[in-house]
């Protein structure tokens, strides 16, 4: 096959993409006119879908359930990753309404609790630590609502849904949304001027400034941005943790920690692990177990997935 005729079969391959792609995203854009109770059965079905169908994610959701509840028979786990499942597409769902709904629609479906601890009276910066729980992006929409704010963001392969998922987390307040490749520099230099910064440490992103230290009990690679923007920067930390409920989502600020950071990065990365590990144990079908939060081993450990 000519060169020409494999750039035209590319092209064209490509343009279909963002034909279903652009499809997609109008079809998403219609359900957020639906009821939430609806768009909640909609995300059920789906979920459930998604279980049977997703071989790959459903094996690592189950894998890192029998990780870190061992104590847990079978049956058990496999009932807590469709719920899980079930969870996550909702989530996914509610989306629409972050993206599109009016403002006044969000404020009656999320509720705020804690705002009192949003910001210092001495205007001393603000970590907002949020675990990765499925509504998380409901808090991010309700913390720009509230203030300003930095965070970080992964960019999309698929360059419809990345415009979109932008647009939705910039409707409110102009927050600066940085990427991965931007590194830390530019978030230490916002929070130094004021800003809140939304922060999602709990993920495996390699080695690289992470420490192992346990997440329920297993050697888990955990960054240690938390606690070295906290000393640099001199900010407290304020966990922000996002339950999904019937009526839509309850975002919990709690009270900013003490004694944080202390003399050493790794125990207080270990401290962070223990806390959202003590969250999850709240609310253990809405944490992100699709992630293969252990992919990352210490050296001569052989891997999980």
């Amino acid at each position: 096959m000519s060169r020409s005729r494999r750039g035209r079969k590319k092209g064209a391959a490509s343009s279909l993409r963002q034909v279903a792609s652009t499809s997609l995203v109008g079809l998403l854009w219609l359900l957020h006119w639906l009821p939430l109770p609806a768009l909640r059965a909609l995300g059920a079905v789906l979920g459930r879908l998604l279980f049977a169908i997703g071989r790959e994610r459903r094996r690592v959701a189950l894998l890192n359930l029998r990780l870190c509840f061992p104590e847990l028979e079978e049956a058990a786990r496999r009932d807590l990753a469709r719920r899980h499942f079930i969870a996550f597409a909702r989530a996914f769902l509610d989306r629409t309404l972050l993206w599109w709904a009016p403002r006044s629609r969000l404020e009656s479906i999320i509720r705020l609790e804690g705002r009192e601890h949003l910001t210092a009276a001495d205007g001393q910066p603000t970590i907002l630590l949020a675990p990765h729980f499925v509504g998380l992006d409901a808090a991010g929409s309700m913390m720009t609502m509230q203030t300003p704010l930095v965070s970080v963001y992964a960019n999309q392969k698929n360059p419809v849904f990345n415009d979109v998922l932008l647009a939705g987390r910039l409707r409110f307040n102009d927050p600066v949304l940085l990427s991965r490749q931007d590194g830390m520099r530019r978030a230490l230099k916002c929070l130094r001027e004021g800003l809140p910064f939304y922060y999602l440490p709990d993920m495996d992103y390699g080695a690289r400034d992470a420490v192992f230290v346990p997440f329920f009990g297993v050697p888990a690679a955990t960054i240690t941005g938390v606690s070295r923007l906290a000393r640099i920067a001199g900010a407290r930390v304020v966990p922000c943790v996002a339950r999904m409920t019937a009526a839509g989502y309850t975002i919990e600020l709690q009270a900013p920690w003490e004694s944080f950071p202390g003399d050493d990065i790794e125990a207080d990365t270990r401290r962070m692990n223990e806390y959202i590990e003590s969250q999850v144990r709240r609310m253990p079908e809405q944490y992100f177990w699709l992630h293969k939060r252990f992919k990352t081993r210490p050296p001569g450990e052989p891997r999980f997935y």
